[in-house]
């Protein structure tokens, strides 16, 4: 069995080192605040996929948006579904104390099975959730047909 030793220790070895370094602007060093730091959910939001027997149907959590902020388009290859926050006009008037709300534009694209049938993909916002249906083309079998043997 191998003991590997790291050098550098999460906590400062007393308590006096953990208040300075708390006064002095260090404490994201112990506390890390994943939701702010984490630029992969403001630049890709999060899409869950099921596939039904009819469709396939895609959730993507972009809440904060208006059905106007979103365009998608589909191909017989991809679909692509994006979004950019128009900005509000400010009031010069009014001081911003404090601002953290923030919605970036996104872009996402996905590949689509054979499955599906442009003509029968839809979108609907709801609740801070784009939810788009990728109908499938309907499965028609050829009749049997017989062969000969000559």
């Amino acid at each position: 069995m191998t003991h590997i030793k790291f050098n550098h220790s999460p906590l400062p070895k007393t308590f006096g080192g953990f208040v300075e370094d708390i006064l002095n602007g260090g404490l994201n060093k112990y506390v890390k605040d994943d939701f702010l730091t984490n630029d992969y959910f403001t630049t890709h939001p999060p899409v869950n996929i099921v596939e039904t027997p009819e469709a396939f149907l895609l959730d993507v959590v972009a809440p904060g948006f208006s059905k106007e902020d979103f365009k998608i388009s589909a191909d017989d290859k991809a679909i692509t579904i994006s979004a950019e926050k128009k900005t509000e006009a400010k009031n010069e008037t009014d001081k911003q104390v404090r601002r953290e709300f923030n919605f970036k534009s996104f872009k996402r694209s996905f590949t689509i099975s054979e499955l599906v049938d442009a003509g029968k993909i839809n979108a609907k916002y709801d609740n801070g959730i784009l939810k788009v249906t990728l109908g499938k083309k309907e499965n028609k079998q050829d009749a049997p047909k017989e062969i000969v043997v000559e």
